[in-house]
């Protein structure tokens, strides 16, 4: 049949197919019926004529919890290049896909790496097969695929930017899904007009009397499926009830028709409704059990199979020479069209007959079907154990324990949204209720790793109304206590939190007690709980049974006490450096605890060790927090070359794994060095966007480095009263972005404001509140700044020893701070009329941040060289100046010797896609070869 009034979308979707070389996808959205399988089969028709190869996954709802079904399915056709994936790539493929022995779980609780090495998997092996033909992929209803095939497709269609491959997928109209959020453009289809409604219905039903067509137009109202299915059904059936709504006429529809079949007919077609297979002979084979073991229905509360007559063995195998017999059973459903049988599979006219006919069926019936499916699946342990959970309406351990073997293997796989609903079912069917506690506390911990806080919470109270037992309580505390940033929390939540985490310590529970006092100190970090709760976290932590040098203590005190514990942190860091790559959690948070005690230096250094670990494992969660520490870092250092690409990514992937506040981080350093290199429009925009996600909660560090932004741009145009307003915001306790700790590392910045906004005076009285914490601190970032705004702030001639012991002092790997004192130090000098001894510091000054990327400071220390009297040529950009971040972190990989592959690996691309990326590259920077990107990307070291 011809689609009426679909000209634009089908055009739309010829035209994308069309341009293949271009990024290639489209999410089809539109209500129940609308046609949007029939714009995918004309796309698809489309597509075979253009030569594509097609791939096709459809979403069943009864198959939502088994992990990666619908991959299966996508990908069951090119099955045999799996093998010849990278290893990594290989081992999670297959054990997602279950075409091997799956080996021991690994760190993050999977064999390999989670869905995000299944993704990258995923778009490696697509990649493979587009090379060799341009490849169509369809996601037919999409809100029912498993929620590990519904990621990794929306994993794979940000990536194919690059590749000969369109992604079509259709999703019902207000139905979520991690498509959604994939960046594919949107095609909404929506009503057929009037003259396209009634030649449709002309078309389908053309013996109608006026009177039926006009009711049916009507009542129809543009939906195509409607004008096809509702002229079948006689108003005495129910199907034209004037008040009902739509999807409920069409449902009434599909079962008049249902009603009207033989018994056995009837039955097949619950079981194909059930089914989360398209099997034919699954179907059959569970159909002949109900027809020739009635006695299903006597088997007790349980409705054990094995106490069923009929026979144990798996059916398939019996009916496999009988097939076309058996087939006569749906024949009536077939001439029906309510089902279509094709190369051993039976599909339905449209997903809502299936729904409509599941509906419809007694509680019985269903519960028959059911056991039956569950008894022909004795080699699908997964699905079988679903059936049978189905089929059981009150406790049952047996059923239970096949569920908890279930969610092993989703968790397995990587499947974490299967594990926690197999985890849930079991909880629900557990005959204890220690049993059923304990089911429920594990569902909830994998949602928190899965950082599915809304689902972790839930599951947490359902197992509190339990009564749990003390140990039970505190892993309940500890879970929820594991969304770290704890912004949407009172800040009494702190001091309840470590109190707890001692208790729990006193009685001997060390693992969970240190877990519960790290969320605690997370949420020192990103609130501020006061000083009497920080010594109370600080309080619990040296009450632990630990080691001093333990990394998670030094971490804890670290956020807890940043200054009067910070000697303490410092020496545990240093020593603790030296393991760094041998755990890159450890890695991780010690980067971050660095940061708090502002040795910017460490904390990049110990974030970048973080990353490659984190990458090889898949943990894209975690991931971007190392990224954003290390971006953090290194903007303070200057060394933009490096965070540039660090700050892009991380927000890219924060905002993919579904953390704002990481986002915003991410977003406000990329904000502050577009200050630093002058881009002052980028940098408000990006500060605004960064505020937009913060200032609603109230996400401190956030808040802070987007005023930072702000005062660097009004700085670099010369706005000093702004400046200093915008800096200074960050040491007001009453400000939102006041942070404990960070509000001492912007002293050099917020120095320069006040001495050319006339707030010298104001200034003395910050540093003289400032000083007592240099007195107990050796942090130093907050030792340099205080050095700086002393020798700047210093009367007379006082501050040439001031700025001389100043550059004396320990300033490898901080090459920003250097040239910003020798920067100030030449502009001391010039306005004393020594104008020869200020030209070598500002020249100085001038090379290095040139060197650095810091544009807005390196014209400043220009314009100081004119006035000293000697010209200073224009800065030409580095040929990093040229590049996209995204293309940067591809050119410096390249340039350090990997491969297209290997840096397709560490990025989370196709190896094609880092082709076309290089090929793009290479003209901006004018190179012909990746040979030559070591000598164009040469970057600044200090130390040299």
């Amino acid at each position: 049949m011809p689609l009426f009034g679909r000209e634009a979308e089908l055009k739309a979707l010829a035209g994308l197919i069309d341009g293949l070389r271009e990024r290639g996808g489209v999410l089809i959205q539109g209500e129940a019926g609308i046609g949007k399988s029939a714009l995918v089969a004309a796309a698809v028709s489309v597509a075979s004529a253009a030569g594509l190869r097609v791939l096709t996954t459809t979403g069943v709802a009864a198959e939502q919890h088994l992990a990666y079904a619908g991959l299966h399915q996508l990908l069951y056709p090119v099955r045999a290049g799996v093998d010849a994936l990278p290893a990594r790539q290989r081992v999670a493929l297959r054990t997602a896909l279950g075409l091997g022995e799956m080996p021991e779980l690994g760190a993050g609780g999977t064999t390999g790496g989670g869905v995000y090495v299944v993704g990258l998997a995923t778009l490696t092996l697509l990649a493979e097969v587009a090379a060799d033909r341009p490849l169509l992929v369809v996601a037919e209803d999409a809100h029912w695929l498993d929620r590990a095939s519904a990621d990794v497709l929306a994993f794979v269609a940000r990536r194919i930017e690059s590749e000969p491959i369109v992604m079509v997928a259709t999703l019902r109209e207000g139905e979520p899904s991690p498509l959604r959020e994939a960046g594919l453009p949107v095609m909404t289809a929506g009503r057929l007009s009037g003259q396209a409604a009634a030649e449709l219905l002309d078309s389908a039903a053309p013996g109608l009397t006026p009177a039926a067509r006009e009711r049916i137009l009507e009542q129809a109202a543009g939906n195509p499926l409607a004008l096809i299915e509702l002229p079948g059904v006689t108003a005495d059936q129910g199907g034209l009830g004037p008040t009902a709504p739509l999807g409920e006429r069409l449902e009434r529809a599909f079962t008049a028709r249902v009603a009207a079949l033989p018994p056995p007919a009837r039955t097949a077609l619950l079981v194909a409704a059930l089914n989360e297979s398209e099997s034919v002979a699954e179907t059959l084979a569970a159909t002949h059990l109900i027809l020739r073991a009635r006695p299903l229905t006597d088997t007790g509360p349980t409705a054990s199979p094995e106490a069923s007559p009929a026979p144990t063995s798996g059916m398939e195998a019996v009916l496999v020479p009988e097939l076309q017999a058996e087939l006569e059973i749906l024949a009536p459903a077939v001439e029906a069209r309510l089902v279509e049988i094709c190369g051993g599979v039976v599909r339905f006219g449209h997903p809502l007959m299936r729904s409509a006919i599941a509906a419809a069926a007694a509680l019985g019936e269903r519960r028959r079907a059911h056991l039956a499916l569950a008894e022909t699946l004795r080699e699908h342990p997964d699905r079988r154990a679903w059936h049978r959970a189905a089929a059981t309406a009150g406790p049952d351990e047996e059923v239970a324990a096949e569920l908890d073997r279930a969610a092993a293997g989703a968790r397995r796989r990587g499947a974490v949204a299967a594990a926690v609903a197999a985890l849930e079912q079991a909880a629900r069917l557990s005959e204890e209720r220690e049993g059923k506690a304990l089911r429920l506390l594990r569902a909830a911990e994998l949602a928190v790793e899965s950082g599915s806080r809304d689902t972790a919470e839930r599951l947490v109270r359902d197992a509190r109304e339990l009564g749990l037992s003390p140990r039970r309580r505190a892993t309940a505390a500890w879970l929820l206590s594991g969304f770290e940033d704890g912004v949407r929390e009172d800040v009494s939540r702190v001091p309840e939190l470590a109190r707890l985490a001692g208790s729990i310590a006193a009685e001997g529970h060390v693992e969970p007690a240190v877990r519960i006092l790290w969320g605690a100190a997370m949420r020192c970090f990103w609130s501020e709980p006061g000083q009497d709760a920080r010594r109370l976290v600080l309080s619990v932590a040296d009450g632990l049974p630990l080691p001093a040098g333990d990394p998670r203590v030094v971490a804890i005190t670290a956020y807890a006490g940043p200054f009067e514990r910070g000697a303490t942190v410092l020496d545990g860091l240093r020593e603790l450096a030296g393991a760094a790559g041998a755990d890159p959690e450890v890695d991780r948070y010690l980067g971050s605890a660095a940061l708090q005690v502002g040795a910017f230096d460490l904390a990049g250094r110990l974030s970048a060790a973080a990353a490659p670990g984190l990458r090889a494992q898949g943990r894209l969660g975690l991931l971007p927090r190392a990224l954003a520490v290390q971006a953090w870092s290194l903007a303070r250092l200057g060394d933009l070359a490096t965070a540039v690409p660090a700050a892009e990514e991380a927000a890219r992937l924060a905002e993919e794994t579904g953390q704002p506040f990481m986002y915003g981080l991410a977003t406000a350093v990329q904000a502050e060095i577009a200050a630093l290199r002058g881009e002052n429009e980028q940098a408000r925009a990006l500060a605004d966007q960064a505020e937009r996600v913060a200032l609603p909660a109230g996400a401190r560090p956030v808040l802070a480095t987007v005023q930072l932004a702000r005062g660097l741009a009004a700085m670099s145009e010369g706005r000093f009263d702004d400046a200093y307003a915008d800096l200074s915001r960050i040491l007001d306790p009453s400000d939102p972005a006041f942070q404990l700790g960070l509000r001492a590392y912007f002293l050099a910045e917020l120095a320069e404001a006040a001495l050319r906004a006339g707030r010298a005076a104001a200034m003395r009285d910050v540093l003289r509140d400032l000083e007592p914490l240099a007195a107990s601190s050796p942090s130093p970032a907050l030792h340099i700044g205080l050095r700086y705004a002393r020798a700047v702030l210093a009367p007379g001639e006082a501050a040439e020893e001031l700025f001389a012991a100043a550059l004396r002092a320990d300033l490898s790997g901080w090459p920003a701070e250097r040239a910003r004192l020798h920067l100030a130090f030449g502009e001391w000098l010039r306005r004393r009329r020594r104008a020869v001894e200020s030209r070598l510091h500002l020249r100085t000054a001038r090379e290095s941040f040139d060197a650095l990327g810091l544009a807005a400071w390196g014209e400043r220390a220009r314009q100081e060289l004119r006035g000293a009297g000697e010209s200073s040529p224009s800065r030409n950009p580095d040929a990093w100046d040229r590049l996209t971040p995204h293309e940067l972190s591809i050119a410096r990989l390249a340039a350090e010797g990997l491969t297209n592959r290997e840096i397709g690996q560490r990025l989370y691309l196709s190896h094609r896609t880092v082709g076309t990326h290089l090929h793009r590259i290479f003209p901006k920077l004018g190179v012909s070869s990746r040979a030559d990107l070591p000598r164009i990307l040469r970057t600044y070291r200090p130390e040299e």
